[in-house]
């Protein structure tokens, strides 16, 4: 794997995307934030994530060392498809609010490199941010990403069980931007099928960005 050809994952509603192409990804604090903003996550962690503090270890396992971060502060990605998360929205349960169709959900992909580049601050992690097992990175770390997270577990098709939860932590890995990305970060709209991309072609997203990757839903 290669810095400059990791591509970021965020879902969203297909609703939300006039709001994404005219304003970007905002934060949920944003002076530009959706007021009409379609949910399809998991509202008690959403919750949770707003108020969770983490300490910017670096592996070192160490709770006084570096700085201390507000999960909610930051928008978060995956270096991946097909998370855990998106199960639970598309079949509900949990704190989600009602089961969303894959046709209804939007992959938004934003280049690492382009993050990287801009003035934007940013921290990742190895694994689920919630975990207490998960290690947080800074800027600083950057070129040691590629080896920091677990790809194989990213890219793992299973991750059920509890022989396989180390799995599931390091599949959940995030990058955490510290604010709004204009639309011109996001380099492709993943989508489910040809009814998701011919409406994601009539909200006004260019057919050349769209990819249709139903292998990326359950």
């Amino acid at each position: 794997m290669e810095l400059n050809k990791i591509i970021l994952y965020r879902i969203t509603h297909i609703e939300n995307i006039p709001h994404i192409l005219q304003y970007g990804i905002t934060h949920k604090d944003s002076i530009n934030k959706n007021p009409n903003y379609k949910n399809i996550g998991d509202l008690s962690l959403i919750d949770t994530r707003s108020k969770k503090k983490v300490n910017i270890d670096k592996g070192e396992f160490n709770p006084d060392n570096g700085d201390t971060i507000t999960l909610g502060d930051f928008i978060p990605f995956y270096f991946g498809v097909k998370m855990p998360m998106l199960y639970v929205a598309q079949h509900g349960g949990n704190f989600v609010e009602s089961a969303t169709s894959p046709t209804d959900i939007i992959y938004l992909g934003c280049s690492v490199s382009k993050i990287i580049s801009s003035k934007l601050n940013f921290y990742f992690s190895d694994g689920h941010a919630t975990d207490m097992l998960t290690s947080f990175y800074d800027k600083s770390n950057i070129n040691e990403l590629v080896n920091i997270v677990d790809w194989e577990a990213v890219k793992s098709s299973y991750w059920g069980g509890d022989e396989n939860l180390n799995i599931k932590r390091k599949k959940q890995a995030e990058f955490l931007v510290s604010g709004d990305l204009s639309p011109d970060f996001i380099v492709v709209f993943g989508c489910y099928n040809e009814i998701a991309k011919d409406k994601l072609i009539s909200l006004g997203v260019a057919s050349d960005k769209i990819k249709i990757i139903p292998r990326a839903y359950y």
